[in-house]
């Protein structure tokens, strides 16, 4: 269950915001993935309109440390 080994997305540099740096940043460091629905929000506000990384925020998870949108926002993949 850590990210999708075939899955290989690219975030627009104008989505990582500070809203969306944090949030990804504290559910990485708190392993409480809850706010993912709010990660979806503000990632929409940054103007992300990938459908792949809004559905899967979304998405019932399980979320878990690995995931690989966080990952993607916090550059670690």
């Amino acid at each position: 269950m850590f990210g999708s080994l075939f899955y290989s997305a690219r975030l627009s540099p104008s989505w990582r915001t500070s809203t969306v740096l944090a949030l990804a940043s504290q559910m990485y460091e708190s392993r409480d993935f809850s706010a993912m629905p709010i990660l979806a929000d503000a990632l929409q506000d940054a103007g992300c309109d990938s459908t792949d990384v809004l559905d899967h925020c979304r998405g019932p998870g399980p979320h878990v440390r690995g995931c690989w949108v966080v990952d993607l926002v916090l550059g670690k993949e």
